[in-house]
C-alpha cells in the first residue's frame, strides 16, 4: 500500500486527517502528517519528513500532499521528492485526500498521484450548478 505524507502549515494536515477518519470510521495507519508552523526550523521539518517517509514507506512508496504550491511546506516536500519512490502533489483538499485514501490499495504511486490530481479537480463545483457532487467511492473504479 502507499503510504500519505500530508505536509501543510499549522494545523490543517491534522484538521484533514481528522476529517478522514470521521468519513470512514477510522484514520488508516498509512497516513501521517507533517505540521510546518512559522517558528520552525525548515531543515529540522526536512529531516522529521524523512523519519515520517522510512515509517510510511512499506515497499510502494509515498505520496506527498501539501498545501500550498511555493510555500515552506511545498519547498519541504520538494526536497523529500526521490523520483519513483517519494511523488507529491501541491493543493491540497479534502475531496483529494479521500480519493486516494479511498483507492488506495494496491495502486501504484503514479497512479496514486494522478487520483490525487483527479479527485482535487473533479470535485471542485460550483453550489449553484446542477452537479450532483462528487461522490469519491464510486470514482475509483478502473475505468
Amino acid at each position: 500500500m502507499v503510504g500519505i505524507l500530508i505536509v501543510a502549515h499549522n494545523g490543517l494536515g491534522a484538521s484533514l486527517l481528522d476529517c478522514v477518519g470521521h468519513v470512514m470510521g477510522s484514520v488508516p495507519s498509512h497516513i501521517k502528517v507533517l505540521s510546518v508552523l512559522a517558528s520552525d526550523d525548515p531543515q529540522q521539518k526536512e529531516i522529521e519528513g524523512r523519519e515520517l517517509i522510512n515509517q510510511l514507506d512499506r515497499g510502494k512508496g509515498v505520496l506527498i500532499l501539501c498545501d500550498v504550491f511555493g510555500a515552506t511546506p511545498s519547498n519541504i516536500a520538494q526536497r523529500l521528492y526521490q523520483p519513483g519512490r517519494v511523488e507529491g502533489v501541491a493543493g491540497v483538499n479534502l475531496p483529494m485526500l479521500l480519493r486516494v485514501v479511498v483507492c488506495s490499495r494496491d495502486r501504484p504511486l503514479a497512479e496514486m498521484a494522478q487520483r490525487a490530481l483527479d479527485g482535487g479537480r473533479e470535485c471542485i463545483v460550483s453550489m449553484n450548478s446542477e452537479t450532483k457532487g462528487c461522490d469519491v467511492a464510486t470514482r475509483c473504479a478502473d475505468n
